[in-house]
């Protein structure tokens, strides 16, 4: 039975309509032995991640469990990867000034894991926290403030607490030693920003060979040097507003052998979907075409099967179900597609000697498994919800106020999300490939 409501239990005008978790939790089946993280920051079933740390405490950080012992690890394989989400990089970026330097406090040992928990700290160094003190008492539009405040009863004001993007940089520590395990296994993971604003790029456009080190020389993280010209005009028009953007991120993984993911509840691309949409600010995530897909016709994208005629089967002759029209798949090159299909993408081989695709609608995922094909995964960020025009927020007390919000922000959180969603990806992967090696008997063979 519901039990009233104290004055003090109810929340500023409005009362919660559910009660407070009760003191006597065995009353309620709840002896505090479950292994629940009921505050979910932690993610993964066998190479987990936990996050911790608030955007204005000492520092942030990540613990690392199911790393394999025997992985060559430093702090500068992680740096790498920090160095590419960290703030003041350029105007287009939050002018707070943050080294992000990564210490390794355990979990390594002469330059290799030992397979027992990595902790990860990096320490915050540049907070304002008088910046957010008119915040104190009122909800800012877009922001988590109001949630955080109707859930706990009580919230960091100082730049968002957990809900800042600060916290990202434990997830990216993690994801770097997952990406370094995935490499040595011929895996590759790469995200970028696909669009900012009206502004999109063009696939045709990318250097795929050298993408990331094309993308070292880009400010806003984009692979078509033309759309990133028409995006920084743009992005000039908000600031001078006072105003900010959203913009698209795109991840690919390269490499992928069929067979990953589970079937039901834990599919790959369910996965991929909690790892990206648990990135603050994310409110879209698409796998290979994704509502585009509902608007075509199943001849359309449905992906077909190739084999090219080069290779054989024990016989000496060409298998059949060869493919007439794509005998030279080696001379296919990135950009085209062999039916010309509006998908952006060339033709797709897969691991599987001499078998392809025409195209990959279905960005590497079918019935939640992967198919051993590339996987394109995309994420829609928001515009950054501080901005400086005058705004009308919640109070406490219940009233609408006038808010003007100080401090330093980005005008744009896509290029330095983009190495969150790469590292999330990497993470949720590895999991599963962990995940996969119970499949089958034959991968329990010593």
């Amino acid at each position: 039975m519901r039990q009233p409501l104290k004055k003090t239990q109810k929340m500023f005008y409005f009362s919660r309509q559910y009660d407070t978790i009760p003191k006597n939790y065995k009353k309620y089946g709840i002896d505090g032995n479950e292994e629940n993280e009921m505050a979910g920051s932690t993610f993964g079933e066998l190479f987990r991640v936990t996050t911790w740390g608030e955007s204005h405490g000492k520092a942030v950080g990540a613990v690392v469990d199911g790393c394999p012992a025997g992985l060559e690890l430093s702090e500068e394989d992680i740096q790498r990867y920090l160095d590419r989400r960290k703030p003041g990089q350029n105007r287009y970026t939050t002018k707070r000034s943050e080294s992000d330097t990564v210490r390794i406090l355990s979990g390594v040992f002469e330059g290799k894991t030992t397979g027992t928990p990595i902790s990860l700290l990096v320490p915050n160094e540049d907070q304002h926290s008088k910046d957010y003190s008119n915040l104190k008492d009122v909800y800012r539009p877009g922001h988590a403030d109001l949630g955080f405040d109707a859930k706990y009863g009580f919230r960091d004001y100082r730049g968002g607490g957990r809900s800042s993007g600060r916290e990202t940089i434990g997830r990216v520590a993690a994801g770097a030693v997952a990406a370094k395990i995935l490499q040595n296994m011929g895996i590759r993971v790469q995200a970028y920003v696909a669009s900012v604003g009206p502004v999109d790029c063009d696939p045709s456009h990318y250097d795929e060979v050298n993408l990331a080190e094309y993308l070292d020389g880009s400010r806003l993280q984009m692979p078509d040097r033309e759309a990133e010209a028409r995006a920084e005009a743009y992005l000039e028009e908000c600031m001078k507003d006072g105003d900010s953007s959203g913009g698209i991120v795109e991840c690919i993984v390269t490499g992928m052998p069929a067979g990953i993911g589970e079937p039901v509840f834990d599919k790959l691309d369910a996965l991929l979907g909690q790892a990206i949409f648990s990135i603050g600010a994310v409110k879209g995530v698409e796998i290979g075409d994704g509502f585009a897909a509902a608007r075509a016709r199943g001849s359309q994208n449905n992906d077909q099967y190739g084999r090219n005629s080069m290779y054989a089967d024990n016989s000496g002759e060409v298998t059949a179900g060869e493919s007439a029209d794509n005998d030279n798949y080696d001379d296919i090159t990135a950009g085209e597609s062999a039916d010309n299909d509006k998908s952006g993408e060339h033709t797709h081989k897969l691991r599987e000697g001499g078998i392809y695709k025409n195209s990959n609608h279905a960005g590497g995922i079918l019935g939640g498994i992967s198919d051993g094909s590339d996987i394109r995964i995309r994420a829609a960020f928001k515009p950054t919800p501080s901005i400086s025009p005058l705004q009308h927020a919640l109070g406490r007390d219940g009233r609408v106020h006038d808010l003007e919000i100080k401090g330093r922000h980005d005008p744009l959180i896509a290029p330095r999300a983009a190495v969150v969603v790469e590292c999330m990806t990497a993470i949720t992967v590895l999991d599963l490939l962990m995940r996969n090696m119970n499949s089958r008997m034959d991968s329990l063979s010593f």
